[in-house]
């Protein structure tokens, strides 16, 4: 038997910190089950200035995945490390990176943020420009582990169905959203999306996010989810940190898909041509 959970954070701009709360979390998983694991999106480093960010990525990104590989192999789960900063190939920006690792601790997959948050939102931050110090990624992945396929999203990426519908279309069967969704926009936008985005594909949907007011003053929605292929909530951690888990059954992929089967149905081809 297999369980999904999601851990929601109260990050800080304090790595050790953040690395004990989630060591704290995973102490919290039964032993006897075998695991898939998500964090939130900057699940190491959150809540200081986006530059910082930055920083971390030139001083410390190989630290920072040796960390979760040893969280990895020490718990002997799938985990889906939310997403850290990985410097760019020319070293002026970072690629903000969802890294999978399996429960042996070796890294199998990573995903770089397609969709940059560059948009206005009332709420005290106002401006957000993910793209000033983030270069966008150009790659779709869909990681088979052991356990099943898994598709990787970050956050923002959750408003373009098109993705979805290809890392469905490339065979996956859990889709995950470490998220640092605002307040504002997950209020009245957070649940309906991911709800959606289970339903149109017949998949799992795994989001875990940042929750409550953080240091620079941001506020984020919280309320990590897990959805079934058919649309239902079967575990939400609402509010402040908690880990929130659902037991992995292929027959609800099996059943959605065959009962309204939208795979054969589909009229449209969609091609990913990055930048």
């Amino acid at each position: 038997m297999a369980r999904l959970s999601v851990i929601q954070l109260h990050s800080l701009p304090d790595v050790t910190r953040n690395l004990q709360r989630i060591r704290y979390w995973l102490t919290q998983l039964s032993p006897a089950e075998q695991h898939i694991v998500l964090l939130p999106e900057c699940c190491l480093y959150f809540g200081g200035k986006d530059r910082e960010q930055f920083t971390l990525a030139k001083a410390s990104q190989s630290l920072l995945l040796n960390y979760l590989a040893e969280l990895a192999g020490e718990f002997n789960i799938t985990l889906v490390a939310g997403s850290i900063p990985i410097l760019t190939e020319k070293g002026d920006k970072f690629y903000n990176t969802s890294c999978v690792f399996s429960s042996q601790g070796r890294l199998l997959a990573s995903y770089q943020k397609i969709h940059l948050f560059d948009v206005q939102v009332e709420d005290n931050e106002k401006n957000y420009c993910e793209s000033k110090y983030t270069q966008a990624g150009n790659n779709i992945v869909v990681v088979d582990t052991i356990i099943a396929k898994i598709g990787l999203t970050v956050c923002y990426d959750l408003r373009f169905p098109e993705l979805y519908r290809t890392l469905s279309q490339q065979g996956a069967d859990i889709i995950t959203v470490p998220s640092a969704f605002t307040k504002v926009t997950g209020k009245a936008h957070w649940l309906p999306l991911l709800q959606a985005r289970a339903i149109e594909n017949q998949v799992y949907i795994m989001a875990a996010g940042q929750e409550g007011e953080h240091q620079n003053g941001r506020e984020t929605w919280g309320h990590s989810v897990i959805i079934s292929p058919w649309g239902e909530v079967l575990a939400c951690q609402a509010q402040g940190e908690g880990i929130a888990s659902a037991i992995f059954d292929t027959n609800k992929i099996a059943t959605a898909r065959a009962s309204i089967p939208v795979q054969s149905h589909n009229k449209f081809n969609i091609e990913f041509k990055g930048e």
